[in-house]
């Protein structure tokens, strides 16, 4: 085993010098189109020192273009200033031809762009200030509002949060000057997905949005504490809900109509569309001409120049330029690998172990899981009840929530049943579903526990009270239970065996001991335990869990893992063009070695020693480590994009990628905890095709920026006396290590090594 490691280790060193030879070759060679290559600081240094060398001209042009500035190879080179005969300018620096680097551009109009410009195009940090004083601070890409930003518009209105191709995209909020505020999710410049917003005069609305207007589950909350909650639409024969008077309020006839909303509330909250950019910068640099030069018509070299797109592609821009009969500053007989402007960076092949074989990684677009649970789908009444029993048993009246709970709290025998009959009882509302009894199991602790992972039992319950609010995933997990998610993707439902149910209420008070005590637990979240009981001659009951969606998060996931570190069965063997984002892959597909900052690291190491603790203790085994991945950087055809495995903080993607935020801004504007949104690095890793299995890949030096999403899931099967008997049965056919079904102390120690081979320290 120890040869074997050290074999392994070897191997690794070897490559990782391979990858920084090759990432230091790539640094010294050409400037890209997409990307500038990282330098190292005597490399600035150097370049500092040749543009101080380099001559200074005063160049006027037939077109009444002018500049003044360093000059190179018939090329602005370094520091210098151009002024347009149309009133245009721009002061800063260049780089053979191109505004490159930091400088400011000013248009005729006295708007101004001061920051960052790579090939050409506003690209990086910078701040605009519109002729109408519309100002924007934030990060761009080819010449969009791309990333993180704050924009004050001429109007007085605010947006500060992301941008995507120049509009409002992923989480932000928008202040209108007259008070009214919203905070949540936006889409292409509208309000979409989660949001809150809160008028003026303090009425509120929280839940979904889709195209600017409430659409779907949501609460409207007056200031005096009444709130109206149902499912939201424009269209008037998709809205219902219901209405809840405040407590200090006298029952009376309740005549608001929720299409006001619509009519006169959001009149107010129109989202400003901010200034126009009448010409680029990029477009400036193909009507420059030059000295003496014969006028480049019809060439061939500046028709195919082409700008990066805000996704990372390509577009075509030059045959969009028109030339006045001046020359252009274009050398095309000038060699391509000398830096020309528009040119990609050359990839290098990947250096393979022998025998091994490179995956080829594809992300496809993500999809939305599950099919809605509408009337006439075979689980609606199933569904009808287990809102109206979460909406009992959240909503009615209880004392005041506390944290210190009594033994008594955990009893097996503490349970509450309910009737609900379709007229109606004193304690239940009429209903159109079956005749049913509803039961709660230990529902102080619960209760307590909902209040320790900070969720708020209104937004509980709109989250899984809301008409058509559940989705059922497409198939039974691997024990028969069914899984449903609700509308806002935050909860999982599981129906589960008696057995589960057992052992969940056997280990609830060691369960809430451990959560309390350690605030970055990676074990399941579960929120209740309950019962549907259907009267009648069946007497059929569903016992079902309500857990936190550990994939409830601001990323897209674009690959997940399952894993254990056994190596029985524990392949999917799926071709990579039938992997969805939904997929979820196994030990032996996993094909990465995910690297932690060093702080990140050392806590998951010491939180995965604690819940492995935990779950041995409780006898539980057959646990595994749920892992999403979002890559940072992707290109066009939705394939990862390899990074500079030498570049820090915010690295630098080798390739053509949209924007993202670096670590820093990561931690400043997404909720980051041990488990939830960890930035890192993913080692590609790769096996050999020796016909032995191999769990974990040599690295190969190839790394993706990601952020990953992890949690320890399936932590109710304890090893009672089917598990003894399978693996004694299976024993005598597969190795006793490769299976499942082990001792939990065999399964914990197992569950770890192989954990900490896949998860390292980023050095």
């Amino acid at each position: 085993m120890s040869n074997g490691l050290n074999g392994i280790v070897k191997v690794w060193e070897a490559k990782l010098k391979k990858s920084r030879g090759a990432a230091k070759r790539r640094a010294n060679s050409i400037f890209s189109a997409m990307s500038v290559a990282h330098v190292d600081d005597d490399d600035i240094e150097g370049h500092e020192h040749e543009h101080e060398e380099l001559p200074h001209v005063d160049k006027e042009f037939p077109n009444n273009d002018a500049y003044s500035g360093q000059w190179a190879d018939n090329w602005a080179h370094g520091q210098g200033k151009c002024s347009w005969a149309d009133g245009c300018s721009y002061a800063g620096e260049w780089y053979r031809g191109w505004m490159m680097g930091r400088g400011k551009f000013t248009w005729a109009s006295g708007a101004s762009y001061d920051g960052q410009f790579k090939n050409g195009f506003m690209e990086g940090d910078g701040v605009y200030v519109g002729s109408s004083n519309e100002r924007y601070s934030g990060t761009w890409q080819s010449s969009l509002r791309h990333g993180k930003g704050v924009c004050d518009y001429a109007n007085g209105d605010r947006y500060e949060g992301h941008w995507r191709r120049g509009l409002p995209d992923g989480k932000g909020k928008y202040s209108w000057i007259n008070g009214n505020q919203y905070v949540g999710h936006w889409r292409r410049g509208r309000m979409n997905g989660n949001g809150t917003m809160v008028w003026a005069n303090g009425n509120r609305y929280d839940g979904s949005w889709e195209a600017g207007l409430p659409r779907g589950n949501g609460t409207f909350r007056w200031v005096d504490g009444s709130c109206y909650v149902g499912v939201w639409s424009k269209d008037q024969s998709e809205q219902s809900g219901t209405y809840y008077p405040s407590s200090s309020q006298q029952s009376g006839s309740f005549d608001w109509d929720p299409q006001e909303v619509y009519l006169e509330n959001l009149s107010d909250c129109r989202i400003h569309t901010g200034d126009e950019i009448s010409e680029y910068p990029s477009q400036k640099i193909m009507n420059w001409p030059c000295d003496g030069e014969e006028l480049l018509k019809n060439s061939s070299a500046g028709k195919n120049l082409r700008a990066g797109s805000v996704d990372g592609g390509l577009s075509n821009v030059g045959s969009d330029y028109s030339f006045d009969g001046s020359s252009a500053c274009f050398d095309s007989s000038r060699d391509l690998d000398q830096g020309s402007p528009g040119l990609g960076l050359g990839s290098e092949e990947l250096d393979i172990p022998k025998g091994a074989s490179r995956p080829h990684i594809v992300i496809k677009p993500t999809k939305k899981q599950g099919n809605t649970i509408s009337k006439g789908h075979k689980n609606y009444d199933l569904m009808l009840n287990l809102q109206l029993g979460i909406r009992h048993a959240v909503g009615r009246p209880a004392p005041a929530t506390t944290l210190d709970l009594k033994s008594s709290a955990f009893d097996p025998r503490e349970k509450v049943w309910t009737k609900f009959p379709p007229s109606g009882s004193k304690h239940t509302p009429p209903h159109q579903s079956c005749d049913f009894r509803w039961k709660d199991y230990c529902p102080l602790v619960f209760r307590a526990l909902r209040k320790l992972f900070k969720v708020d039992p209104a937004d509980y319950m709109i989250s899984i009270c809301g008409n058509d609010a559940l989705r059922e995933l497409s198939s039974p997990g691997k024990s028969g239970s069914f899984f449903y998610l609700t509308n806002d993707d935050r909860y999982m439902i599981k129906t589960m065996k008696k057995s589960e149910a057992k052992v969940l209420i056997r280990m609830l008070s060691a369960y809430y001991k451990h959560v309390r005590a350690f605030e970055n637990t990676l074990v399941t979240k579960f929120y209740g335990l309950h019962c549907v009981k259907l009267t009648g001659p069946a007497q059929k009951k569903v016992r079902f869990v309500i857990m936190g969606n550990l994939f409830c998060t601001e990323y897209a996931i674009h690959r997940r893992f399952d894993l254990k570190g056994s190596s029985h069965g524990r392949l999917t063997d799926k071709p990579e063009s039938e992997i969805e984002p939904t997929t979820t892959l196994k030990d032996l597909d996993l094909n990465f070695i995910f690297r932690l900052q060093k702080s990140w690291f050392r806590d998951f190491c010491s939180q995965v020693d604690r819940d492995s603790d935990f779950l041995e203790q409780e006898r539980i085994m057959d646990y595994s480590l749920l892992v999403g991945i979002y890559f940072r950087d992707m290109s066009n055809s939705g394939e990862p994009i390899i990074t500079d495995a030498h570049a820090s903080g915010a690295r630098t993607p080798l390739g053509n990628a949209a924007p993202r935020l670096s670590t820093a801004d990561l931690s400043r504007s997404i909720s980051i905890k041990l488990g939830s949104n960890i930035p890192a690095r993913a080692e590609l890793t790769v096996r050999k095709n020796n016909g032995e299995p191999q769990l974990v890949g040599e690295p190969t030096g190839e790394y993706y920026d990601v952020i990953l999403v992890f949690g320890i899931i399936d932590i109710l099967q304890d090893y009672d006396i089917s598990k003894k008997l399978e693996h004694a049965y299976k024993s005598f056919q597969y190795d006793p290590t490769s299976i499942s079904a082990v001792d939990p102390k065999q399964y914990s120690r197992r569950f770890r090594d192989f954990i900490f081979k896949v998860f390292a320290e980023d050095a």
